[in-house]
């Protein structure tokens, strides 16, 4: 009878409830933090990289830079990096499991790849393209690419040898420009220029154009600028994307010797990041609207 009066005791019952107490407080703090995390940990959207990785030991140069540099920032910033020579990803819809694509020194060359991308980015992708990748003297074999998408046009010069340049940051409001400066210099490039002029364009937002005190702005003599205006950054409002005019190093062409590095700005680096991180929907900024011109689709659901 003595053991069934101590068990039913209020002292008993009270050391019994203090351990449930505690029993359910460890527990709590074993499980929330696995739901906290879970709450808070966005997954990391998935970048495609797409080259070439043949010609102009330059392009070369700048592509094993990309393909190593890119994986290095991923974790960090919040994204995975595929890097691949495949470009009928883009014809066989490999490309729809990645929120962004990357041309590091090419663009699509066959029709079922062009198709591809362009159903792509009008159904939502997006992208950023680098130096060659609007590279074209027939900008007539894929006007939508060339004159709507980046607005170019055909190439029309460029400068010689690569060298860094001034820039003048025109949009600070934008999420890839944001956290720069008014002026700061880019890594050392070769620059293009182009047949059209982006500033007519009303669907083309130029981020940052060659500030004047650059100039003059080559080594040649025959290949320099010594005036002008000339955009290097820009997107256009129609779709998601960003394009920038560099991706050409410097090189020893006589050993493929690098004598510079496309990643050597931390301001321009943080262009690439920031812009990155915009193309991708991090930090819960919003896609432009669909393309309004008549040939748009049906946009495909968000990736």
């Amino acid at each position: 009878m003595q053991e069934s009066r101590d068990v039913g005791s209020p002292r008993t019952a009270s050391v019994g409830i203090r351990l449930l107490v505690l029993l359910a407080t460890l527990l709590g703090l074993a499980v929330a933090p696995v739901h906290a995390t879970a709450r808070g940990a966005a997954a990391p959207f998935k970048v495609l990289a797409l080259y070439n990785g043949t010609w102009d030991a330059a392009h070369i140069n700048f592509v094993h830079e990309a393909n190593e540099w890119f994986p290095q920032q991923a974790a960090q910033n919040g994204f995975t990096y595929t890097a691949s020579d495949n470009w009928n990803l883009l014809a066989d819809g490999g490309v729809d499991e990645y929120k962004v694509v990357l041309f590091l020194d090419d663009l699509p060359q066959t029709s079922a790849q062009r198709a591809g991308f362009e159903r792509y980015m009008r159904g939502g992708g997006a992208w950023m393209g680098f130096h060659v990748a609007a590279f074209t003297t027939e900008a007539q074999s894929w006007p939508w690419y060339h004159n709507e998408f980046l607005g170019t046009g055909n190439f029309k010069s460029n400068t010689w040898g690569p060298t860094t340049a001034t820039l003048k940051v025109e949009d600070r409001t934008h999420p890839s420009t944001k956290a720069l400066p008014a002026t700061f210099t880019s890594s050392v490039s070769e620059w293009y220029s182009w047949s059209n002029d982006l500033r007519q364009n009303p669907d083309i937002k130029i981020l940052a154009s060659v500030d004047p005190s650059s100039f003059p702005l080559g080594t040649d003599p025959n290949q320099t600028w010594y005036s002008g205006y000339y955009p290097i950054l820009w997107t256009n409002s129609e779709y998601k994307m960003l394009y920038a005019n560099f991706g050409h190093n410097a090189m020893d062409y006589d050993t493929n010797t690098p004598l510079s590095s496309t990643f050597a700005s931390e301001t321009q680096n943080r262009f690439l990041l920031d812009g990155l991180k915009w193309l991708g929907g991090a930090g819960g900024t919003q896609s432009p609207a669909a393309p309004t011109s008549a040939s748009a689709r049906t946009a495909m659901s968000q990736k």
